[in-house]
């Protein structure tokens, strides 16, 4: 028979990435999952900022980012503010970068709505991608003879059936974090 466990294993990645890239998505509070996909250069290198400083968020509008080594203060400074899309303007004193987070303004809100839409639709493109990979597999068995006709039909009202279940996955964390986001 078929096995679906591979192919389960992707899907679940997609949708661990779709809760990576949503817990990305700044709401009003401060929290240090907000700087996640910044990258400094340091060390004549791009990494992640997380790498090169520690992240904290002392109050609820506020990031506060301890570099490990004070000399990249500037490429810190600088990182945070060439962010796509975030709207961050920090500050630094020699020794640390404060990070104020601005409150959301409704356009900004319904802004960042959309571009969970277009994270929403990346992960249901890599779901479907993932059913034809499998669905291209079992008629690959089929026609060199190691799965019946019905084996296939199965595997596909299998992975009709998994398409559903992910698809309320997605449409759950969608909802979740747009209410999150929606709320002043």
């Amino acid at each position: 028979m078929f096995d679906t466990k591979s192919y389960e294993t992707k899907m679940d990645g997609a949708i661990d990435h779709l809760h990576d890239e949503l817990h990305k998505v700044r709401t009003g509070r401060a929290h240090p999952g907000m700087l996640d996909g910044v990258m400094v250069e340091a060390y004549g290198t791009r990494i992640p900022l997380n790498q090169a400083a520690n992240i904290t968020a002392p109050e609820a509008q506020m990031l506060l980012v301890s570099p490990f080594d004070p000399s990249n203060i500037t490429q810190i400074t600088a990182a945070i503010r060439d962010a796509q899309g975030m709207g961050f303007n920090p500050s630094d004193d020699g020794r640390v970068v404060r990070v104020p987070v601005p409150s959301l303004t409704e356009e900004r809100r319904r802004e960042m709505v959309k571009q969970l839409g277009d994270k929403v639709e990346e992960c249901r493109i890599a779901l479907r991608n993932v059913r034809q990979d499998a669905l291209k597999d079992a008629k690959r068995r089929k026609d060199s003879k190691e799965l019946s006709e019905d084996d296939v039909k199965a595997v596909e009202k299998e992975f009709d059936q998994l398409m559903r279940d992910y698809q309320e996955k997605i449409d759950e964390a969608f909802k979740a974090k747009e209410a999150e986001l929606m709320t002043v």
